[in-house]
């Protein structure tokens, strides 16, 4: 299979990285410094416009490829399936309609409530006046959401009235994130986690529960990031509480937007507060998650064709795919660019030693100027391993850490640390966006 892959972060590194054990090509667009070396058998396409949909079709006709996987949330949001599906290339992501799941969280907070899926109280506002009036009435803690995308950086968890009052006028009058509407709901506590889970529209699969880690620094302190780290799977979802979700959150998420005329083809990421009352849906990415990914595609096993399950469900075979999974536990820990989610530095030499075995350094943001490797973004590296305990795959991930070096690199050194402790303090790690 060639397969023409769009994106350039540490997603779309992790996503080659699996595909070309199988597929007879992988085309990168962009790609990244990392794509740019990987295998004989994985090409970057550095002169085209991800964002150029009819551009990418011919490019894809040009190539022969038999599936077209996209990355990033904004591609996809933007109808990249629909475009292809009319061009008669096989897309594996969700159509425009069906991804406005993530596209607006407005309209994903409502299909909540429409049908019945767990989640947190809300309101959604459009004019700052009455979302200003609706927090000054109120006396318990809220979270505060672009409804747009932002980059996993759209969310705010005030812990006081002031700061929310301050933080609703940088989203709704200063445009912040440059959008205005905005959802603001009740604070939930409890583990936050994620789960993706593959459809064709009618058979669904879901990969292990995982954590990630939004806040930059330690101890879940200063602003949300895209993430910083994620490790899984989460041993305090049991069988049974993971059967509990899908049948009360992802069951119903599939059947609603049948019920809507937008059945769902491709990987829904589905964020998951477990609370006291039980869990409870944060949000909806509508394609592979970021870090995500570049801890759960190595814990597929040797079994499991990547490649053939993307196609899958895009033509409704997904049942008869093999989804393995590894015995043991997966960590990656990113690595950022000083500064980073703020404006961060790039254009810094990278210095890379060797590690140890079987460890995967993802690229993220990564460019190749001659012989050197230079940081190109804010998220650098994702490193990852998988072993047979989550302490050892926190160890080796974070070895893997120390054979990278470049001016101002800045990395959480707590990743897992939540469930490597016996402590039962519940640490709040956001929600995403």
């Amino acid at each position: 299979m060639r397969v023409l892959l769009i994106g350039r972060g540490g997603r779309e590194h992790a996503l080659a990285w699996k595909l070309c054990q199988t597929a007879q090509h992988v085309f990168v667009v962009p790609g990244n410094g990392g794509t740019a070396a990987m295998a004989p058998n994985v090409s970057n396409v550095e002169h085209a416009d991800m964002h150029d949909f009819q551009s990418l079709v011919a490019l894809a006709r040009t190539l022969a490829v038999d599936l077209v996987l996209p990355g990033p949330d904004d591609v996809v949001v933007e109808g990249i399936a629909d475009v292809f599906e009319q061009a008669g290339i096989p897309c594996f992501a969700p159509s425009k309609a069906a991804a406005k799941l993530e596209g607006s969280k407005t309209f994903a907070k409502d299909f909540m409530r429409r049908y019945d899926i767990p989640t947190a109280e809300y309101r959604n506002f459009d004019t700052y006046e009455h979302a200003r009036d609706y927090l000054s009435s109120i006396n318990h803690r809220v979270v505060i959401k672009v409804s747009g995308l932002a980059a996993g950086k759209g969310v705010v968890l005030p812990e006081t009235q002031g700061k929310a009052q301050r933080e609703l006028r940088e989203m709704m009058v200063d445009k912040k994130f440059g959008h205005q509407e905005v959802v603001i709901e009740e604070f939930l506590s409890g583990d936050e986690i994620s789960i993706l889970t593959f459809s064709d529209g009618h058979t669904f699969r879901s990969l292990p529960p995982v954590q990630d880690h939004k806040r930059i620094f330690n101890g879940s302190e200063g602003p949300n990031t895209g993430g910083m780290g994620v490790y899984g799977p989460v041993d305090f979802v049991s069988r049974e509480l993971m059967a509990q979700m899908e049948k009360d959150i992802i069951v119903p998420t599939f059947q609603g937007l049948r019920s809507d005329a937008h059945v769902f083809r491709g990987i829904l990421f589905t964020g998951v507060m477990i609370t006291p009352k039980g869990p409870k849906a944060l949000e909806y990415n509508v394609r592979f998650g970021d870090p995500e990914t570049q801890s759960l595609i190595p814990l597929l096993d040797t079994s499991t064709n990547l490649a053939d399950i993307c196609m899958s469900c895009t033509n409704g075979t997904l049942s008869s795919q093999v989804l393995g999974i590894r015995q043991g536990y997966a960590c990656n820990v990113v690595i950022a660019s000083e500064g980073y989610p703020g404006e961060h530095r790039q254009g810094d030499r990278i210095d890379i030693a060797a590690g140890p075995e079987d460890i995967q350094i993802f690229h993220a943001g990564t460019v190749r100027l001659g012989d050197e490797l230079r940081t190109a973004g804010g998220r650098v590296f994702a490193v990852a391993a998988v072993r047979a305990s989550l302490a050892e795959a926190v160890h080796a991930a974070y070895e893997g850490v120390s054979c990278i070096a470049f001016e101002g690199m800045q990395y959480r050194s707590d990743i897992a640390s939540r469930c490597l402790t016996t402590s039962d303090e519940k640490r709040d790690e956001g929600h995403t966006a």
